[in-house]
Protein backbone atom coordinates (compact mmCIF):
# COMPACT_ATOMS: atom_id res chain seq x y z
CA UNK A 1 0.00 0.00 0.00
CA UNK A 2 1.17 3.29 -0.97
CA UNK A 3 2.57 5.15 1.84
CA UNK A 4 0.69 8.17 1.16
CA UNK A 5 -2.55 6.35 1.33
CA UNK A 6 -1.28 4.41 4.82
CA UNK A 7 -0.90 8.03 6.25
CA UNK A 8 -4.59 9.37 4.85
CA UNK A 9 -6.00 6.28 6.30
CA UNK A 10 -4.37 6.89 9.53
CA UNK A 11 -4.96 10.52 9.57
CA UNK A 12 -8.59 9.75 8.50
CA UNK A 13 -8.72 6.99 11.97
CA UNK A 14 -7.70 9.35 14.14
CA UNK A 15 -10.12 12.18 13.22
CA UNK A 16 -13.10 9.73 13.51
CA UNK A 17 -11.97 8.91 16.80
CA UNK A 18 -10.87 12.25 17.99
CA UNK A 19 -14.87 13.06 16.26
CA UNK A 20 -15.77 10.02 18.34
CA UNK A 21 -14.44 11.09 21.82
CA UNK A 22 -15.85 14.66 21.23
CA UNK A 23 -19.61 13.16 21.00
CA UNK A 24 -18.76 11.30 23.85
CA UNK A 25 -17.54 13.57 25.40
CA UNK A 26 -20.44 16.29 24.74
CA UNK A 27 -23.25 13.09 25.73
CA UNK A 28 -21.79 12.44 28.97
CA UNK A 29 -22.41 16.59 29.71
CA UNK A 30 -25.50 16.14 28.21
CA UNK A 31 -26.60 12.92 30.98
CA UNK A 32 -24.98 14.77 33.63
CA UNK A 33 -28.15 16.92 34.33
CA UNK A 34 -30.99 16.16 36.86
CA UNK A 35 -34.81 15.76 36.28
CA UNK A 36 -35.04 19.81 37.59
CA UNK A 37 -32.25 20.95 35.69
CA UNK A 38 -33.87 18.90 32.48
CA UNK A 39 -37.09 20.85 32.93
CA UNK A 40 -35.94 23.84 33.65
CA UNK A 41 -33.61 23.99 30.17
CA UNK A 42 -36.79 22.69 28.25
CA UNK A 43 -39.26 25.37 30.40
CA UNK A 44 -36.47 27.97 28.92
CA UNK A 45 -36.41 26.65 25.44
CA UNK A 46 -39.77 27.10 24.94
CA UNK A 47 -39.83 30.87 26.70
CA UNK A 48 -37.11 31.18 24.63
CA UNK A 49 -38.95 29.29 21.05
CA UNK A 50 -42.29 30.86 21.49
CA UNK A 51 -43.46 33.69 18.99
CA UNK A 52 -45.64 35.34 21.24
CA UNK A 53 -47.98 38.46 20.85
CA UNK A 54 -46.58 40.66 18.07
CA UNK A 55 -48.72 43.82 17.03
CA UNK A 56 -47.91 46.98 14.50
CA UNK A 57 -47.29 50.52 16.40
CA UNK A 58 -47.06 54.15 15.16
CA UNK A 59 -45.00 54.62 12.04
CA UNK A 60 -44.46 50.81 11.52
CA UNK A 61 -43.05 49.95 15.18
CA UNK A 62 -43.01 46.05 16.05
CA UNK A 63 -45.04 45.85 19.42
CA UNK A 64 -44.47 43.06 21.43
CA UNK A 65 -45.73 42.26 24.89
CA UNK A 66 -43.62 42.93 27.97
CA UNK A 67 -42.87 39.43 29.76
CA UNK A 68 -44.95 37.27 27.38
CA UNK A 69 -42.04 35.31 25.58
CA UNK A 70 -38.34 36.30 24.62
CA UNK A 71 -38.46 38.74 22.03
CA UNK A 72 -36.93 38.08 18.67
CA UNK A 73 -35.46 40.93 17.07
CA UNK A 74 -34.10 40.80 13.38
CA UNK A 75 -31.26 43.23 12.63
CA UNK A 76 -29.35 43.42 9.46
CA UNK A 77 -25.53 44.68 8.35
CA UNK A 78 -25.01 47.71 7.37
CA UNK A 79 -28.55 48.81 8.92
CA UNK A 80 -29.91 49.54 12.33
CA UNK A 81 -32.53 48.22 14.86
CA UNK A 82 -33.70 51.03 17.23
CA UNK A 83 -35.19 49.26 20.87
CA UNK A 84 -37.47 51.70 22.09
CA UNK A 85 -37.87 51.61 26.31
CA UNK A 86 -40.22 53.12 28.20
CA UNK A 87 -40.17 57.10 28.36
CA UNK A 88 -38.80 57.86 31.96
CA UNK A 89 -37.14 54.12 32.24
CA UNK A 90 -33.45 54.93 33.21
CA UNK A 91 -31.21 51.83 31.65
CA UNK A 92 -28.68 50.74 34.31
CA UNK A 93 -26.64 47.87 31.94
CA UNK A 94 -26.57 46.22 28.68
CA UNK A 95 -25.32 42.75 28.20
CA UNK A 96 -24.89 41.16 25.09
CA UNK A 97 -23.27 37.52 24.70
CA UNK A 98 -21.45 38.06 21.66
CA UNK A 99 -19.90 42.09 21.69
CA UNK A 100 -17.60 41.62 19.08
CA UNK A 101 -19.82 41.06 15.92
CA UNK A 102 -23.06 42.75 17.52
CA UNK A 103 -22.61 46.65 18.42
CA UNK A 104 -25.12 48.04 20.91
CA UNK A 105 -25.58 51.84 21.42
CA UNK A 106 -27.32 54.35 23.53
CA UNK A 107 -29.98 57.10 22.29
CA UNK A 108 -32.36 59.49 23.75
CA UNK A 109 -35.73 61.14 22.54
CA UNK A 110 -38.26 63.49 24.33
CA UNK A 111 -38.26 66.41 26.63
CA UNK A 112 -36.25 66.47 29.75
CA UNK A 113 -37.78 64.23 32.41
CA UNK A 114 -39.64 62.03 30.01
CA UNK A 115 -37.15 60.81 28.07
CA UNK A 116 -37.29 57.23 26.33
CA UNK A 117 -33.79 55.30 25.83
CA UNK A 118 -33.14 54.04 22.40
CA UNK A 119 -30.91 50.98 21.98
CA UNK A 120 -29.55 51.23 18.24
CA UNK A 121 -28.10 47.45 17.32
CA UNK A 122 -25.95 46.83 14.68
CA UNK A 123 -24.65 43.61 13.84
CA UNK A 124 -21.84 42.83 11.46
CA UNK A 125 -22.98 39.99 9.36
CA UNK A 126 -25.81 37.61 8.49
CA UNK A 127 -26.59 34.45 10.29
CA UNK A 128 -25.63 35.91 13.77
CA UNK A 129 -27.63 34.74 16.55
CA UNK A 130 -27.08 36.23 20.61
CA UNK A 131 -29.07 37.33 23.52
CA UNK A 132 -29.20 40.32 25.39
CA UNK A 133 -30.06 41.49 28.57
CA UNK A 134 -30.95 45.47 29.47
CA UNK A 135 -31.71 45.95 33.19
CA UNK A 136 -33.45 49.03 34.13
CA UNK A 137 -34.85 51.03 36.97
CA UNK A 138 -38.28 49.27 36.11
CA UNK A 139 -37.57 45.77 34.67
CA UNK A 140 -35.21 43.15 33.24
CA UNK A 141 -35.47 42.71 29.25
CA UNK A 142 -34.46 39.25 27.96
CA UNK A 143 -33.78 39.39 23.86
CA UNK A 144 -32.63 37.68 21.40
CA UNK A 145 -30.96 39.24 18.51
CA UNK A 146 -30.56 37.89 14.87
CA UNK A 147 -29.28 38.76 11.98
CA UNK A 148 -30.49 38.61 8.46
CA UNK A 149 -28.68 39.77 5.14
CA UNK A 150 -31.72 41.43 4.14
CA UNK A 151 -34.42 41.24 6.52
CA UNK A 152 -34.86 43.76 9.74
CA UNK A 153 -36.85 45.71 12.14
CA UNK A 154 -36.17 49.10 11.73
CA UNK A 155 -38.12 49.74 14.85
CA UNK A 156 -38.77 48.12 17.89
CA UNK A 157 -41.11 48.64 20.77
CA UNK A 158 -43.22 47.39 23.85
CA UNK A 159 -46.59 47.20 25.63
CA UNK A 160 -46.41 47.13 29.23
CA UNK A 161 -48.84 44.79 31.44
CA UNK A 162 -48.92 47.91 33.94
CA UNK A 163 -49.95 50.16 31.11
CA UNK A 164 -53.47 48.20 30.45
CA UNK A 165 -54.26 48.05 33.60
CA UNK A 166 -53.55 51.53 34.41
CA UNK A 167 -55.78 52.39 31.60
CA UNK A 168 -57.97 50.58 33.19
CA UNK A 169 -58.18 52.01 36.26
CA UNK A 170 -58.47 55.38 34.77
CA UNK A 171 -61.73 54.13 32.61
CA UNK A 172 -63.20 52.59 36.46
CA UNK A 173 -62.48 56.27 38.25
CA UNK A 174 -63.86 58.39 35.08
CA UNK A 175 -66.92 55.91 35.58
CA UNK A 176 -66.63 56.24 39.64
CA UNK A 177 -67.09 60.09 39.42
CA UNK A 178 -70.14 59.69 36.53
CA UNK A 179 -71.91 58.42 39.75
CA UNK A 180 -74.00 61.02 40.82
CA UNK A 181 -73.39 62.47 44.44
CA UNK A 182 -76.34 61.73 46.68
CA UNK A 183 -78.48 59.47 44.92
CA UNK A 184 -75.40 56.83 44.17
CA UNK A 185 -77.13 55.57 41.63
CA UNK A 186 -75.48 56.00 37.54
CA UNK A 187 -76.33 59.68 35.91
CA UNK A 188 -78.28 57.46 32.92
CA UNK A 189 -80.82 56.55 35.41
CA UNK A 190 -81.40 59.90 37.36
CA UNK A 191 -84.06 62.66 35.89
CA UNK A 192 -82.32 65.99 35.13
CA UNK A 193 -85.69 67.89 33.46
CA UNK A 194 -85.88 70.66 36.24
CA UNK A 195 -85.42 74.47 35.40
CA UNK A 196 -84.08 76.77 37.87
CA UNK A 197 -84.80 80.71 38.08
CA UNK A 198 -83.89 83.75 40.49
CA UNK A 199 -80.93 84.58 41.54
CA UNK A 200 -78.95 83.79 44.86
CA UNK A 201 -75.48 83.20 46.32
CA UNK A 202 -76.44 79.75 46.79
CA UNK A 203 -78.54 79.15 44.03
CA UNK A 204 -78.63 75.36 43.35
CA UNK A 205 -75.74 73.41 40.57
CA UNK A 206 -78.01 70.68 39.40
CA UNK A 207 -81.72 69.73 40.45
CA UNK A 208 -82.39 65.83 39.99
CA UNK A 209 -84.72 63.20 41.21
CA UNK A 210 -84.30 58.88 41.73
CA UNK A 211 -87.99 58.61 40.93
CA UNK A 212 -88.59 58.81 44.65
CA UNK A 213 -86.73 61.45 46.17
CA UNK A 214 -85.10 64.90 44.72
CA UNK A 215 -81.77 65.83 45.05
CA UNK A 216 -81.21 69.74 45.39
CA UNK A 217 -76.90 70.37 45.09
CA UNK A 218 -75.91 73.37 45.77
CA UNK A 219 -72.57 74.96 45.21
CA UNK A 220 -69.46 74.46 47.96
CA UNK A 221 -69.18 77.43 49.30
CA UNK A 222 -72.44 77.14 51.07
CA UNK A 223 -70.39 75.21 53.58
CA UNK A 224 -70.96 77.31 56.75
CA UNK A 225 -73.91 79.55 55.83
CA UNK A 226 -77.16 79.23 56.82
CA UNK A 227 -79.00 77.06 54.62
CA UNK A 228 -82.51 78.56 52.66
CA UNK A 229 -85.68 77.11 53.44
CA UNK A 230 -87.46 74.79 51.32
CA UNK A 231 -91.00 75.83 50.55
CA UNK A 232 -93.31 73.22 48.20
CA UNK A 233 -96.26 74.61 46.36
CA UNK A 234 -99.37 72.57 47.18
CA UNK A 235 -102.92 73.53 46.55
CA UNK A 236 -101.85 76.64 45.70
CA UNK A 237 -100.13 77.58 49.38
CA UNK A 238 -96.61 77.08 49.74
CA UNK A 239 -96.12 74.91 52.17
CA UNK A 240 -92.64 73.71 54.48
CA UNK A 241 -91.73 70.36 53.59
CA UNK A 242 -89.41 67.80 55.62
CA UNK A 243 -85.66 67.55 53.68
CA UNK A 244 -82.42 66.86 55.10
CA UNK A 245 -79.42 68.84 54.36
CA UNK A 246 -75.93 66.79 53.93
CA UNK A 247 -72.91 69.01 53.04
CA UNK A 248 -74.27 70.92 49.35
CA UNK A 249 -76.73 68.25 48.99
CA UNK A 250 -80.27 68.60 49.75
CA UNK A 251 -82.54 65.71 49.82
CA UNK A 252 -86.36 65.82 49.54
CA UNK A 253 -88.28 62.11 50.42
CA UNK A 254 -90.30 62.21 47.22
CA UNK A 255 -90.49 64.24 43.96
CA UNK A 256 -91.22 68.03 43.69
CA UNK A 257 -93.29 69.69 41.30
CA UNK A 258 -92.91 73.28 41.82
CA UNK A 259 -90.69 74.77 45.03
CA UNK A 260 -89.24 77.58 46.26
CA UNK A 261 -86.11 78.06 48.09
CA UNK A 262 -85.69 81.34 50.49
CA UNK A 263 -83.20 82.45 52.51
CA UNK A 264 -83.20 85.87 54.33
CA UNK A 265 -85.61 86.85 57.36
CA UNK A 266 -86.42 90.28 55.82
CA UNK A 267 -88.52 91.26 52.86
CA UNK A 268 -86.13 93.47 51.40
CA UNK A 269 -83.01 91.10 52.17
CA UNK A 270 -84.63 87.77 50.97
CA UNK A 271 -83.04 85.61 47.91
CA UNK A 272 -85.47 82.99 46.40
CA UNK A 273 -84.64 80.52 43.54
CA UNK A 274 -87.80 78.75 42.32
CA UNK A 275 -87.28 74.93 41.02
CA UNK A 276 -90.05 73.78 38.56
CA UNK A 277 -90.02 69.77 37.03
CA UNK A 278 -90.06 69.63 33.23
CA UNK A 279 -89.05 73.34 32.62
Amino acid sequence: MHPYTIRLKTGLFIAAAAFGLLLADVSAHAQVMNAKERKGTHISSQWRGSTGLVTRGADGKVIFLFGEVQPSVVCSPLEVCDIELQAGEVVRDVLVGDTVRWKVEPATSGAVGGQAIHLIVKPSEPGLVTSMVVTTSRRTYHIQLKSNAIQYMARVGFEYPEDVSSKLANINARLGTETIPGAGVPAEQLNFAYSVSGSASWRPTRVYSDGLKTYIQFPSSLAGQDAPVLFVESGGKDRIVNYRLKGDMMVVDYQIDTAILVSGVSFWHQEKVTIRRGG
